[in-house]
């Protein structure tokens, strides 16, 4: 099978997994970390194909809708890549990734498996996390979850363990002093360094407008 099979194979297949996901996990979302990862790419010295596959699989399954269990997403894109008969080093390349680029990763003193396809599909995950979709995709997930926009009485907790940040009730708003607003400075790339530069930005304007609404004065 030729890797334009591969890739098309693989596209067929997370369109009809998440036909009916939420909204900010859906395939457009996947469509957009795929796109973004393809942009990154362009100035870094990675393995095209192992990029492809792992944002293109990378929410095949996310832990959020299946009760935390984080193995399902890996065990699923396993599973797939086997049955397309890719490269056994390419399949397990590719899981790895799915294992380690979660923000939640970060909150705990695990020992993280890396490469240089991790870092640049991991950006192009963040990317879709902040900026304008990203305030939207935060919305979208807090009315899902039927969480309160804002509560004044309810302060972010900026010391996060990782299963307090999985099992978080808090506003959304909270969401952005918990994660969003950190992206930022944990990109990995240049490209995704510069574009979460812009898109950051955009968020604290909004928070400030959003803040300015809530108490009258805009």
């Amino acid at each position: 099978m030729s890797t334009e099979e591969i890739i098309n194979n693989t596209i067929s297949f997370v369109k009809q997994t998440l036909a009916n996901a939420e909204g900010g996990h859906d395939w457009f979302h996947t469509q957009r970390v795929y796109r973004n990862a393809l942009l990154i790419s362009k100035t870094e010295n990675v393995n095209l194909l192992v990029v492809q596959l792992a944002a293109l699989l990378h929410d095949i399954a996310d832990s959020k809708f299946h009760n935390g269990d984080d193995s399902i997403g890996p065990k699923i894109a396993r599973e797939f890549l086997f049955k397309l008969n890719v490269d056994s080093q390419i399949i397990e390349h590719v899981v790895q990734i799915i294992e380690n680029m979660s923000f939640n990763k970060s909150l705990g003193n695990e020992t993280l498996f890396t490469s240089e396809e991790l870092k640049v599909v991991q950006d192009a995950d963040r990317l879709d996390a902040i900026g304008a979709i990203g305030v939207a995709r935060a919305f979208n997930y807090g009315g899902f979850k039927n969480r309160p926009l804002f509560n004044p009485a309810i302060k972010p907790n900026l010391s996060l363990s990782k299963t307090e940040y999985k099992t978080s009730t808090a506003p959304t708003i909270n969401h952005f002093y918990e994660k969003l607003l950190l992206l930022k400075d944990k990109m990995n790339t240049k490209t995704g360094k510069q574009i979460a530069t812009k898109r950051h930005a955009f968020m604290e304007k909004f928070l400030d407008q959003f803040y300015a609404e809530w108490d009258g004065n805009a």
